[in-house]
């Protein structure tokens, strides 16, 4: 599904599928862009590969966010690097997880013969942490796995109103230089044959544009700290590792049902909802249809998206 109007964020889903690679989905990543920044939500095995199918350049990445250190969100790491190295990337990489992501990133790196020819900058992230990459605004929250998790909320800044062009000639505001102070939202002076008068930018913009905003849950339980963390994001990527038939599954290894994905959607009152992370068990054609229909059940907005599927985010 493509959603359209003013895109803000784009979403691309380099891999889909949890545990293990499968015939149609490669472990978890999610390649995140806006204007030119591009981070990595996790980065499962042959993201490096996945990546080389979509618009999103490794030497173009800003960062890597890692939800929890299971390899399937984090055994692509090394395979990425070292293509970056060898393809002559010189500027720095942020690595962002949770507890252990400092040791995990150094023997990643010090695994094979290897030298990275670019700075690392390897940052660990608690829950109520924030940072900032780019456009990009990042929020850490926790998650319920059976490791030491995140799940994350990624938002845009509040954006200037529309300029209204039609308002700015009648008020006598040459076009051109003031004209891009005024949307930065500076105050500017006219001269009017002697008579210099001043205009501010309420006069000539609209009200302001909510930036979008996405939550992401990593692997998860049903837990009330990420429903929090992602209340009323534009979209909601969740995991759905079992049908409600494996719940038992589901509440063994910290994972979620497509069900319990959906009733966390409503609850937290979101616009749309992706699931992400079928079980291998699914990977035969067309027995991934229970997740989707259980979760459209509760929550109608639910997609289920195929490895390499791209979408515009938009309010």
């Amino acid at each position: 599904m493509e959603l359209l109007n003013d895109p803000l964020m784009r979403v691309c889903f380099l891999g889909t599928g949890g545990s293990w690679p499968t015939k149609r989905r490669n472990p978890i990543s999610i390649a995140l862009s806006s204007g030119s920044t591009n981070v990595l939500l996790d980065c499962g095995e042959g993201t490096q590969k996945q990546m080389l199918f979509s618009p999103v350049s490794p030497n173009k990445l800003d960062a890597i966010f890692i939800t929890h250190l299971h390899g399937d969100h984090f055994l692509g790491v090394p395979g990425l690097i070292q293509t970056m190295s060898l393809n002559d990337r010189t500027e720095k990489l942020l690595v962002f997880g949770p507890e252990g992501i400092e040791s995990s990133m150094e023997k990643a790196l010090t695994m094979c013969h290897f030298q990275s020819r670019f700075e690392i900058r390897v940052r660990v992230m608690n829950p109520g942490d924030t940072v900032k990459v780019g456009e990009l605004n990042f929020k850490a929250g926790r998650a319920r796995h059976n490791v030491p998790s995140l799940a994350y909320r990624i938002f845009l800044d509040d954006r200037p109103g529309r300029f209204n062009r039609d308002r700015a000639l009648e008020l006598g505001i040459p076009e051109g230089r003031l004209w891009g102070r005024l949307q930065k939202g500076e105050t500017v002076e006219v001269d009017f044959g002697g008579e210099t008068r001043e205009f501010t930018p309420e006069m000539v913009l609209g009200p302001p544009r909510k930036g979008v905003s996405i939550g992401y849950s990593g692997d998860t339980a049903p837990s009330k700290d990420v429903e929090e963390l992602v209340k009323n994001v534009d979209l909601l990527i969740h995991e759905a590792t079992f049908t409600s038939d494996l719940s038992e599954n589901a509440r063994k290894y910290g994972h979620s049902t497509a069900a319990e994905a959906a009733l966390l959607a409503g609850s937290a009152k979101v616009s749309r909802l992706y699931i992400v992370h079928p079980s291998p068990r699914y990977a035969r054609e067309g027995s991934e249809a229970p997740l989707l229909e259980e979760a459209r059940n509760i929550f109608p907005e639910t997609y289920l998206p195929e490895d390499l599927e791209c979408i515009e985010v938009t309010r």
